[in-house]
């Protein structure tokens, strides 16, 4: 079995701008083995010796993306800049600009003083863990023959990327008309705050547009998926058809239907699940959630003659199985769904959106009319910020809690605790059917894991 590689976590490199593996020398070292891996690959007969980079608007994004320039073409490497686009818009251009490698400044949903480096390979999927093991073991390694005059790399800025990311949209959706409809867009003043709103006017809809003027610091600021109440709030205060809250860099896509109710990442799997079933176009009838995923969701598709398959959290995970078993769709309650052969296995929040809305055209049925058939059953989830991650079993007192709950729960429910891949989080998820004994169980982890090893309440 391949080991993960030491930095990168389940979404790429992740951390506090300026720090860590985040500090400029870090950084430029990175990129140095970013331009010999898209050499590497050139030379080998493959995609030609070209990084493509594109970055969230968030402040520390431009000089993150300076040290990652600076080391790939110090190697040789050609550098085609997107500016700022949507993660998703990166994965989709990058089959068609001829690159080694793609690279994607943003920390997602985190907070603006995070940031982080995502690779994607050239055909625009997550890299694989040998290829992430092999850049790891560049990063120390010093320019063995640094190039110089004409074999130095070159920069050249790509202008019209967000219009060829429209397009590609707009193509995939040909026929779907949102004549008629209004519609709250949420940038979460982030990658995707100039996209969304162009994307849903294009189609014919009437937008309103929030939380889309980034100006560097208020990416994430109490809006976006990770804070859709605000959407679903001004859905109602609008009379609008449809709510849809994106994250920082574009992948994940909460949904609020006309009556305000948030649609999250189950509700979507449901609805676009059940749509697809309908039309033949569910293979083997699954549909692939995470550990994360509620009970709910598995009863609803078992009740329309689907099953629901698990992977661990995390989307490449999702990708993996969809790939290996050729599924059509999957995802996470956070709104990051991944539709397969389809869209080429890339997780974009506005493809979500336009499939969700796909299917309210199809149905002549309002989004929380076609997701009534999902009753989640009661769930709690508790984020612990940590101030270390050792693991579970070597703390007694907490493997022995997690245990004992366990058997409480047996055949009622479930409990999953789990860190974060991304954040220095420990997250307790517990569900079942007594809502009760669900917050009881939940309260009573959470409290020993803040005693042992938490740094501070963050949420409930």
């Amino acid at each position: 079995m391949s080991r993960r590689p030491l930095h990168f976590g389940t979404d790429g490199l992740r951390g506090v701008a300026n720090l860590g593996m985040l500090a400029p020398e870090k950084v430029l070292a990175l990129g140095r083995a970013l331009g010999r891996y898209a050499c590497r690959s050139g030379n080998d007969g493959g995609p030609g010796r070209r990084v493509v980079l594109a970055r969230d608007p968030r402040r520390s994004s431009p000089l993150i993306a300076a040290a990652l320039a600076a080391g790939a073409t110090s190697e040789g490497a050609d550098l085609l800049d997107l500016g700022v686009l949507p993660t998703p818009a990166l994965a989709a251009l990058l089959p068609d600009l001829d690159a080694g490698v793609g690279v994607m400044v943003s920390a997602s949903h985190n907070p603006m003083q995070d940031n982080g480096i995502k690779v994607l390979d050239g055909d625009g999927g997550k890299l694989a863990d040998a290829d992430e093991l092999w850049l790891e073991r560049q990063l120390e390694r010093p320019p063995a023959d640094p190039p110089t005059g004409p074999r130095v790399g070159g920069m050249v800025p790509l202008g019209d990327g967000l219009e060829r990311y429209l397009s590609h949209l707009c193509e995939q959706f040909q026929g779907l008309d949102l004549s008629g409809l209004s519609i709250v867009v949420d940038g979460a003043n982030g990658a995707s705050s100039l996209a969304g709103p162009r994307l849903f006017e294009r189609l014919g809809a009437r937008v309103h547009a929030i939380c889309c003027d980034p100006d560097g610091i208020n990416i994430n600021d109490g809006c976006g998926a990770v804070h859709p109440e605000r959407m679903a709030a001004e859905v109602v205060a609008r009379g609008a058809d449809l709510g849809v809250a994106l994250d920082g860099d574009g992948d994940r896509a909460i949904l609020a239907g006309a009556d305000g109710s948030i649609q999250d990442g189950d509700s979507l799997l449901y609805v676009i699940g059940r749509q697809l079933l309908e039309q033949g176009r569910l293979a083997d009838q699954v549909v692939v959630g995470t550990v994360m995923s509620n009970f709910g969701l598995e009863l609803a598709l078992s009740e329309l003659g689907a099953r629901l398959e698990r992977t661990p959290v995390g989307d490449r995970h999702v990708a993996a199985a969809l790939r290996e078993h050729g599924w059509s769709l999957g995802g996470e309650p956070s709104g990051h769904l991944i539709f397969g052969s389809e869209n080429r296995f890339i997780g974009d929040g506005l493809f979500s959106a336009l499939k969700a809305l796909a299917a309210m055209r199809s149905r002549q049925l309002p989004l929380h009319e076609l997701s009534r058939g999902l009753k989640p059953v009661p769930q709690v989830l508790i984020n612990i910020q940590v101030a270390e991650k050792p693991a579970i079993e070597s703390l007694p007192s907490i493997a022995a809690l997690i245990a004992r709950a366990e058997s409480e729960l047996e055949g009622r429910g479930r409990l999953l605790v789990r860190y974060s891949g991304t954040e220095d989080l420990l997250r307790v998820m517990v569900e079942g059917q007594d809502d009760g004994q669900v917050r009881r169980v939940a309260s009573e982890i959470a409290t020993l894991v803040r005693e042992e090893i938490g740094v501070k309440r963050l949420a409930e």
